[in-house]
């Protein structure tokens, strides 16, 4: 049975079991159950928690919506051919079951690949292009998922690639007015096409940088007037962003990583395609053994969607199956609305806070695209633009000297820093951000002038 191996002892023991993560086919079957969850209670919200996630105790991270992190190993069973052949398909449609439960999907309309980005490419290349067909993606697009409409684009029969302009500060209104513009020009162009090309938006749900909230089920709604598919990028959704309900939103694609803010172990993500959208895909990435080609002798149809997905090759499945441990652990700390009340509510003030020992201002001081990631200006004059040399300074700077560390990045003519707020956080973590930030900084504008 697939279990979260560690979750708790007694608190004290808690760090001494995790000294020594084994791997899913070593692992021995006497680590403690999910059942076991119930006999202690969590650790307060703050840095008591720091014990259930074995950090390094002087690092103080700020940047958990980059990669996530692991609350604790999540061991398997030691015989692997028992496992892969008879009880892993048990596990994932668990896990399926149980992250459709709470996206609001059927779970049928869920499979689970290995992030987002690899969902998106699978739903993009799973369209039947043609000429004049039109993929839109935005200005803040994610770099991988911007990358592969480039690609399509590139490639016979050559869709036409359209950017959506999006810049920070800015508000909801503003967004979803430019937004029903921009979908009107691009269904208006191409009169002798009109009918028969086909327009798939990319929707961020929340912008990566900046760390932003979209207003996306507004903005998938006007895709579905218009007659534009909807392909939300979901990255930082799950575990961020709480009732979600997709069978009311009802996008056309929708992709979420697991291993970021619902603590599944990486790399790990949802893809939800509902089932009036089943006929789209046609293979994973990689094609299964389960493919059916109209090709074959007795080809009766397409393969059900959910059997695609079962097995595309021998891969670790064990960050796929976590996400049962991770729901489990997160009820324990008593539910999504609870976490994200936290966390929330520490990205505000922490952010306000920042900003204030900088000398700088946040992003979005009414709150409204602030979820748990916060972005505060940092104090690095604009015309310093972006170089490999300046990035590598403030790693390096924050990382190495200051062993803390939140996103950085450049955008709308200025510098700034995305604070991922998590249930390890306290607000005097961003004064100790504050110090390593100051100094970075100095650092960039010193050798700027050089």
């Amino acid at each position: 049975m697939l279990n979260c191996a560690y979750l708790p002892l007694a608190p004290t023991d808690v760090m001494t079991e995790m000294k020594t993560p084994l791997s899913s086919e070593l692992a021995p079957s006497t680590s403690t159950t999910d059942a076991e969850l119930g006999k202690h209670a969590p650790p307060s919200f703050g840095h008591a928690m720091h014990k259930l996630f074995e950090f390094d105790p002087s690092y103080v991270n700020l940047n958990h919506g980059s990669y996530g992190s692991l609350p604790m190993p999540v061991r398997v069973a030691s015989n692997p051919d028992k496992f892969l052949r008879i009880e892993c398909i048990h596990h994932w449609n668990e896990a399926r079951t149980r992250v459709a439960k709470l996206i609001g999907a059927e779970t049928d309309e869920c499979v689970l690949v290995n992030n987002t980005s690899h969902g998106i490419a699978t739903v993009l290349r799973n369209f039947e292009w043609n000429e004049g067909d039109v993929i839109i993606g935005t200005t803040t697009t994610y770099g991988s998922v911007s990358q592969a409409i480039r690609y399509l684009g590139d490639i016979p029969p050559h869709p036409q690639v359209s950017t959506f302009n999006l810049k920070f500060p800015t508000s909801h209104a503003e967004i979803l007015e430019s937004w029903r513009e921009h979908l009107r020009q691009v269904t208006s162009e191409g009169n002798d096409l009109k009918q028969t090309r086909k327009v798939v938006a990319v929707v961020d749900a929340i912008v990566s940088n900046p760390g932003a909230r979209l207003p996306w089920k507004e903005m998938v709604a006007i895709c579905k007037d218009v007659g534009v598919w909807s392909l939300v990028d979901a990255a930082h959704s799950i575990g961020q962003e709480v009732d979600i309900n997709l069978s009311e939103a009802k996008p056309d694609f929708w992709v979420s990583n697991c291993h970021k803010w619902l603590f599944a172990k990486r790399g790990c993500a949802v893809l939800y395609v509902p089932k009036r959208n089943h006929h789209v895909i046609k293979s994973p990435i990689p094609t299964p053994h389960t493919y059916h080609s109209p090709q074959d002798e007795h080809y009766d149809g397409p393969q059900q969607f959910v059997n695609l997905f079962a097995w595309t090759g021998t891969i670790d499945y064990v960050p796929l199956l976590s996400i049962n441990a991770a729901l489990d652990f997160r009820e324990w700390l008593g539910g999504e609305h609870k976490i994200n009340e936290y966390t929330h509510n520490l990205a505000i003030a922490g952010g306000k806070h920042l900003a204030s020992l900088l000398g700088t201002s946040v992003m979005d001081p009414d709150g409204e695209l602030t979820l748990n990631m916060v972005n505060v200006e940092l104090p690095i004059p604009g015309d310093i633009k972006y170089s490999d040399e300046v990035h590598s300074l403030l790693l390096n700077t924050l990382l190495v000297e200051w062993n803390a560390y939140a996103a950085h990045y450049y955008h709308n003519g200025k510098w700034w820093t995305r604070c991922s707020a998590q249930v390890w956080n306290e607000i005097s973590d961003f004064e100790v951000l504050a110090n390593a930030l100051k100094d970075a900084c100095q650092k960039v504008v010193k050798f700027a002038k050089q």
